[in-house]
C-alpha cells in the first residue's frame, strides 16, 4: 500500500502557491522599492523647487 496523503496539506500548500503568485504580480504591478520611492520624492522636490526659483518677481 502506498502512503497515505493528508488532504489539508496539499490543500493549503496549493493556496500558498497561488497566494504567492497573486502576491508576485501586485509586486511587479504596483511595488516599488523604498529607495525607488525615496528617489522619486527627491527628485520631485528637486523640480519644485528650481521651478519656484524661476519665478518672475515684479
Amino acid at each position: 500500500m502506498g502512503k497515505p496523503v493528508n488532504l489539508n496539506q496539499f490543500r493549503k500548500q496549493k493556496e500558498r502557491a497561488e497566494k504567492k503568485a497573486r502576491a508576485d504580480e501586485n509586486a511587479v504591478k504596483f511595488g516599488r522599492s523604498k529607495a525607488d520611492k525615496q528617489l522619486e520624492r527627491a527628485r520631485a522636490d528637486k523640480a519644485r523647487r528650481d521651478h519656484d526659483g524661476h519665478e518672475v518677481e515684479e
